[in-house]
């Protein structure tokens, strides 16, 4: 099942912790809140973060829909090269620098106060993305524009902060971009900008961007002079969540929470309510590769995807086996989109990719519970030499967060923690199974309750299983 009993009573537990947390915050949420009393709610735009998609925030908009925000008053932007310049300063193929990504989203609020008639949008951004809604607010006429502004996991004061260390870059704490958007903006030091209503969220310890050792960097033993309240900002609302990994920060139901009890001063009432009626769409998206260094592999981009074949199939939820013909067939145009596709509830799937330039992508899903226009689909490449010399190749992936070993109860086909996986740590997000045995079997994986099966597919033949996870 999607969401078990078990799943679902450690979300109702974290929803809990997460309001006891918010009672000992700083300004009282009548200062920073909407009134209860609005005729309607205000539109939201969510900005994802560095090489994500729109697709992150498909949980979070699920459970503000549950709590009685309006489908239509929920926005996501889709920043075409999500990925950030290695130096801001320089152009770089299939990436983007902060003016491109802040131009981006100043477009996007325009066009929802114009639809909307709204005179003001709320901002949430995970990670990168927050570094698009500050630079917006206090560079691009935002002030006027935006209400509140929630940041979760931003590395606000750089991932590091070593003098003469590529300084260039936007995540630099001592490079211009984040010096400029931290100078103190009044006499007391805040270094937000008024008259927006901040809050950031931030792991008590287990955010890998925001870290005093610079392991995660690459830098194992080097001090990064950022610690782990690096996402704070002098002015804001501080939330500090124990536990939480960096996308967690935005995407977990006690982020959730903080959120919403932020925006409305009262406490959600549900974690996901499940529609009767689900309608599934989404975007068909690929890989790029550099035109100046095509050795250097892929990159990700959120460009559509024409001409891929997608197929779904039911599928039995404990062996990933198909259950009869497809249920759904269609071959994108030049927007890269699929749908409208209804499941059936409480159906797993698998959607089948095929493309040329990639390998047939068998991805397996657990049943949706409520409607979406953001499902992402992405097929994979087999690039490295290690994925190319197995017989069958498997990804487990949960985009919404990263593996603890220490924290999760995590097991990929048997294995616990699964390959990759350290055994310290939340800092990788998927894991690759490379079999020495291409027959059909089912392959199955499991995330702190929510269980997906899938099969192997022979990588001879140019087929790879992926397994992702909806929370």
């Amino acid at each position: 099942m999607l969401f078990t009993r078990r799943a679902a009573t450690a979300a109702a537990l974290m929803l809990t912790t997460a309001l006891s947390l918010l009672a000992g915050c700083a300004a009282p949420s009548d200062s920073s809140s909407m009134s209860d009393s609005s005729a309607t709610y205000p539109p939201i735009v969510f900005v994802h973060g560095n090489g994500d998609s729109a697709a992150l925030w498909l949980t979070t908009l699920w459970r503000f829909e549950s709590n009685g925000w309006p489908r239509e008053r929920l926005h996501v932007i889709e920043l075409p090269y999500p990925l950030a310049r290695d130096n801001d300063t320089k152009a770089q193929p299939g990436r983007s620098g902060t003016a491109e990504h802040m131009a981006y989203l100043k477009a996007e609020v325009e066009r929802v106060l114009r639809a909307t008639g709204a005179s003001q949008v709320v901002l949430m951004g995970n990670s990168r993305g927050g570094y698009a809604i500050r630079n917006y607010i206090q560079n691009g006429g935002g002030a006027a524009t935006v209400s509140h502004a929630i940041l979760g996991g931003t590395p606000n004061h750089g991932v590091w902060a070593i003098k003469g260390y590529n300084e260039g870059s936007e995540f630099s704490g001592t490079g211009a971009f984040l010096t400029g958007l931290n100078a103190p903006k009044n006499a007391t030091g805040d270094e937000v900008t008024g008259p927006v209503r901040w809050m950031t969220v931030r792991s008590d310890n287990n955010d890998k961007y925001a870290q005093p050792d610079g392991v995660w960097i690459g830098a194992k033993g080097t001090p990064t002079n950022v610690g782990y309240d690096g996402p704070e900002l002098k002015g804001a609302r501080n939330v500090v969540i124990a536990g939480l990994d960096h996308r967690e920060t935005s995407f977990a139901p006690t982020a959730f929470a903080a959120a919403f009890q932020f925006l409305t001063g009262r406490a959600p009432e549900a974690d996901i309510v499940p529609e009767a009626r689900v309608v599934l769409s989404g975007t068909v998206s690929g890989l790029g590769l550099n035109p100046n260094d095509p050795a250097s592999g892929d990159y990700v981009n959120n460009l559509p995807l024409a001409g891929a074949e997608l197929t779904i199939y039911e599928t039995e939820a404990t062996t990933g086996q198909r259950l009869g013909a497809p249920v759904y067939t269609h071959k994108t145009g030049p927007d890269g989109r699929w749908g409208p596709f209804n499941p059936r509830a409480g159906v797993a799937h698998e959607f089948e990719l095929k493309a040329t330039g990639y390998a047939t992508t068998h991805i397996y899903r657990s049943p949706f519970p409520r409607s979406s226009g953001i499902v992402n689909l992405r097929p994979e490449r087999v690039t490295a030499a290690a994925d190319k010399e197995a017989q069958a190749l498997v990804i487990f992936t949960r985009p919404r967060g990263y593996f603890d070993a220490r924290r999760d109860t995590v097991r990929f086909d048997g294995r616990t923690p699964p390959p990759g996986v350290p055994p310290a740590g939340a800092g990788v997000s998927s894991s690759r199974l490379r079999l020495d045995s291409a027959a059909d079997r089912a392959i199955t994986a499991e995330f702190n309750g929510e269980r997906l099966a899938g099969r192997v597919w022979p990588a001879a033949a140019g087929h790879v299983s992926v397994l992702e996870l909806s929370y």
